[in-house]
């Protein structure tokens, strides 16, 4: 039997990421006209939950070599020097500096770190509730989303399109879909 409970009943502890049931999602402007989606695994994560927010943590790290679009020829240059360039930038990270609550919803602040660069970011977080799973294990959810600028994470490769503009748009939306694990 599953037993949910209130968001006020997320317990103060130590959370690890499920990462097979937690995933990292992208949506960039492709042309002007329409968008390419992709995804990229989420390798481990910690989520520390004090006893209030201010003494809370998240820290999550991401493999570039793993993303996929859906598109094999795409996928093989995302990976490449002209974007992500995986062999020389293998890992990605966020590690958040605050969290705060936001009306009904929370906000984490963090160092994201893409292609060797880290800037600050912020991911409007929505606490999905918490549940015991048929295993026993008591889960938590969460979704977050931020927009980045991949210029700003030196992933500046681009082309002009022959009716003006450029082939791929600077606007980068991130969306995560968390699951976590408490952990004894």
């Amino acid at each position: 039997m599953t037993t949910t409970t209130t968001p006020t009943e997320l317990t103060a502890g130590t959370w690890a990421l499920d990462t097979s049931h937690t995933e990292a999602a992208f949506s960039v402007r492709h042309a002007g006209i329409s968008k390419v989606r992709g995804s990229v695994a989420v390798t481990g994560g910690t989520l520390v939950v004090g006893d209030d927010l201010a003494a809370s943590s998240v820290s999550v790290t991401l493999d570039p070599s793993t993303v996929t679009t859906g598109d094999a020829n795409r996928d093989g240059h995302l990976k490449t020097g002209d974007f992500f360039d995986v062999e020389k930038f293998g890992e990605w990270t966020f590690v958040s500096t605050s969290v705060h609550h936001d009306g009904s919803d929370y906000v984490v602040v963090g160092d994201l770190t893409i292609h060797g660069v880290t800037k600050s970011v912020e991911l409007a977080t929505e606490f999905n509730g918490t549940a015991v799973d048929p295993f026993g294990n008591v889960r938590a959810g969460f979704e977050a989303t931020t927009t980045i600028s991949r210029k700003e994470f030196g992933l500046t490769y681009n082309a002009a399109l022959e009716a003006g503009g450029v082939l791929i748009s600077d606007k980068v939306v991130i969306s995560l879909d968390v699951s976590a694990i408490k952990q004894a």
